[in-house]
């Protein structure tokens, strides 16, 4: 078939511009739907929330479901494209649910009573999911939109697969994906659930890091005892715990499980440079929190220690008296939380053998320790000389006037891993959030500039798949 012309794609950006009132109105109509997947009592609104969602892709021409899981149900719709179409089969991928609300009292304005308000950048969205997925969904199937008003009809071969559970895990997600492998094969997945670099740069997300996940309890005397009976004699838990944790990091910020580095592919010259060009500031990041002195690993710059450099954090601690007033306990066990954020060339369930030879070097005599957890995700990178990132880039270098920067994330997108590992397929990570969009925060919002440009990467994004 032949491309789209130039004056077609013109013809679909027009319609992209005069339909952006109605666009608000139809995310809006989501938002209102509380789909909170954490919270039993939502799972009728997840349910309403995903036919919603089918009945807005059948109303474009799309053969659309839902499908039940053993959680919240899945929506999965197709779209053969033009007659004669030969190039990509997209899967796009999004997600329904919301994080919950609280704390309400911190909120401005009803979690689900969408706001249209002023912003220093001009027009904003306040409402729980306006950016974080629902927003960022939208863009997508109101660019299909524009292209079956003003374009002819919905130029590329797509599926859309929208998952109820992103906020609780995705357990259901790779059960899912393994048992309609070939129905939701495809050539790439697009991802709209990660941010620009700035109000004006659009950003390919290029690189995420893992996790691996651990608590450990390290138990020691068979009850509490009374310190003033015990202390001195009798091994303290905590104290041990703390010890032990407390060697995690030398004083270069180098963590100090056995074999933890290796095979950590460096990143190149180029990108550490193309990152330099950015001017970030790390003095600005930490002071909007309220921090002046950054940490972490010596010898490397902020975005490479932020985006392309393992961390190990103790995310929580707890052992002993916690009430009020004072209890002089030397209590039998301790326990904590501990995640470490991996890179490629790092492999989840070995960082969990490497932490657990560390404490086991570590242990003294009388204690011993209980381990739960242990999964993970693996760090990602993705092929940057790839055909749909160079369309990505094009598309957005022609919306934006500038080349997208192709940056790292420091978390993590468990997708990404899931559709790789099942489907074989690599994810495209265009995204059109910022740092203040208060993701899973009370006020929750997305600007409407960003909605607005989003809609029209999306719509030229797909007049690159279709050869334009």
């Amino acid at each position: 078939m032949p491309a789209p012309s130039p004056e077609t794609i013109d013809a679909v950006l027009r319609q992209v511009d005069a339909g952006l009132p109605q666009a608000r109105e139809t995310l809006f109509d989501l938002l209102r739907i509380p789909s909170i997947s954490a919270q039993p009592a939502r799972a009728a609104d997840c349910a309403r929330a995903a036919a919603w969602c089918r009945d807005q892709l059948a109303g474009l021409g799309f053969s659309a479901e839902v499908r039940p899981t053993k959680g919240h149900p899945v929506v999965v719709a197709h779209h053969p494209g033009p007659t004669g179409y030969t190039g990509p089969h997209v899967l796009f991928y999004g997600h329904y649910d919301v994080q919950p609300v609280d704390p309400v009292d911190l909120w401005t304005s009803p979690p689900f009573e969408p706001q249209y308000l002023d912003g220093p950048r001009g027009k904003r969205f306040v409402a729980r999911g306006a950016v974080d997925d629902k927003g960022q969904a939208m863009m997508f199937v109101e660019a299909l939109r524009a292209w079956t008003i003003a374009g002819g009809g919905i130029p590329a071969r797509i599926t859309v697969l929208l998952e109820g559970e992103e906020e609780v895990g995705s357990k259901n997600l790779e059960p899912f994906l393994a048992a309609h492998k070939q129905e939701l094969a495809a050539d790439l997945a697009l991802i709209s659930d990660t941010g620009m670099w700035d109000i004006d740069t659009p950003a390919i997300t290029a690189r995420l890091r893992g996790m691996s996940y651990v608590q450990i309890t390290l138990k020691a005397a068979k009850r509490d005892l009374h310190s003033g009976l015990f202390g001195g004699s009798a091994l303290n838990p905590i104290n041990a715990l703390t010890k032990i944790l407390g060697d995690l990091h030398d004083d270069q910020g180098r963590i100090q499980l056995p074999g933890f580095y290796d095979g950590i592919k460096p990143v190149s010259n180029v990108q550490r440079a193309q990152w330099d060009s950015l001017g970030f500031d790390e003095g600005a990041f930490l002071g909007g929190i309220g921090l002046t002195a950054p940490i972490g690993e010596r010898g490397y710059s902020p975005l490479e220690r932020l985006w392309a450099r393992p961390t190990a954090d103790i995310n929580g601690i707890w052992g002993g008296y916690q009430g009020e007033g004072s209890k002089t306990v030397i209590p039998a066990e301790a326990s904590a939380k501990i995640t470490f954020r991996l890179v490629p060339g790092q492999d989840e369930t070995a960082v969990f053998g490497q932490f657990q030879r560390f404490v086991a070097d570590r242990l003294p005599p009388g204690a011993t320790v209980e381990y739960q957890g242990g999964g993970g995700t693996p760090g990602i990178e993705v092929a940057t000389d790839s055909p749909w990132v160079r369309a990505a880039q094009d598309a957005l270098a022609a919306e934006y006037g500038k080349p997208a920067v192709l940056v790292g994330s420091g978390g993590s997108i468990p997708v990404v891993t899931s559709l790789h590992k099942v489907l074989g397929i690599d994810a495209l990570l265009m995204g059109f959030g910022l740092d203040d969009d208060q993701v899973h925060s009370p006020n929750e919002k997305f600007e409407e500039r960003c909605f607005h440009h989003g809609i029209r990467s999306h719509a030229r994004l797909l007049a690159k798949f279709a050869g334009g």
